[in-house]
């Protein structure tokens, strides 16, 4: 998908504030920390920098892959290893980056995160070259096979349009015969590395939601909810505990009327089939002739 200028402009200016983000962010982190402290830290900054958060803070643990974010009163705290990946749009545009941080001080912590760092430069690189999408694949698989770690085979980087994280290209993080290379637009590659068997199952439902349907709901409680999620999130995902925030917490029972109603679907936690630590990097490149990775 060929972006305008103007598309490009705010892509790119999306990244600039995942950047700031991230280095204002990294040092704050320490172990015993709440996860909502540190949701709520970086969703500010984003707000404060101008730009929106594309949807809630994940702050995974250890084997959960992905899709965990606090609740409105989670008191989970950070320990172990911990994925921290987060996005923002501007008008639309988006920019998607993950880190991931060792809050043990644990030798094999630190060799998980450089697999999935150096998967993802690699992988970059392999864009930049032009290489198929089998290839890029190929490239991030045997990274991290080189450090003795196992990529999760059932996670992918993807394609992002406008007001949508998830677009039709996906990007595998194992070998595979796809033959297409990436065609100009914006993408997340997201290598994940773990010591275990590199699946993924779907575990408790997360708080994390998306609209599919504005079909009528006989609640005037929950139509108003829905009618605000129409207007603030569009397309893109959102969370309970933003939702609590605007309405307080009888808002968790609208959610609930959504759901059941089809206007909702709510994102599972992902969790790592043998309960092994995962560690994630991520970065958002444009593709536009060259490759412009927005985000670092």
């Amino acid at each position: 998908m060929t972006l305008t200028s103007s598309q490009k402009q705010k892509s790119i200016r999306a990244g600039e504030i995942a950047k700031e983000v991230k280095k204002w962010i990294k040092p704050q982190i320490k172990k015993g920390m709440t996860l909502l402290e540190i949701a709520e830290k970086i969703e500010d900054k984003i707000r404060e920098l101008k730009g929106k958060p594309a949807f809630p803070t994940n702050l995974s643990i250890n084997e959960i892959a992905a899709h965990y974010t606090p609740s409105y009163s989670d008191e989970t705290k950070a320990n172990g290893l911990l994925k921290v990946d987060f996005g923002i749009h501007v008008d639309g545009w988006i920019a998607d980056t993950a880190f991931s941080v060792d809050l043990e001080n644990s030798e094999e912590n630190k060799k998980l995160i450089e697999a999935s760092k150096e998967a993802l430069k690699n992988a970059i690189k392999e864009v930049g070259k032009k290489s198929s999408l089998g290839e890029i694949g190929r490239v991030i698989q045997e990274t991290i096979e080189s450090k003795k770690f196992s990529p999760i085979i059932n996670l992918t980087g993807h394609q992002m349009e406008e007001y949508e994280l998830h677009g039709e290209q996906t990007i595998l993080n194992i070998e595979n015969s796809r033959q297409e290379i990436l065609e100009e637009g914006l993408y997340a590659i997201e290598p994940f590395a773990t010591t275990g068997s590199g699946k993924i199952y779907e575990g408790k439902q997360s708080g994390i939601y998306i609209l599919i349907n504005g079909k009528n709901v006989r609640s005037p409680e929950a139509r108003k909810v829905l009618d605000f999620i129409g207007d603030e999130y569009q397309t893109l995902p959102f969370c309970s505990r933003w939702i609590v925030k605007k309405f307080g917490t009888k808002s968790l029972f609208a959610l609930k009327q959504l759901e059941d109603n089809g206007n909702l679907h709510q994102y599972p936690q992902l969790v790592e089939a043998s309960h092994a630590k995962v560690s994630q990097a991520e970065n958002t490149i444009l593709v536009d002739g060259g490759v412009i990775v927005t985000t670092e």
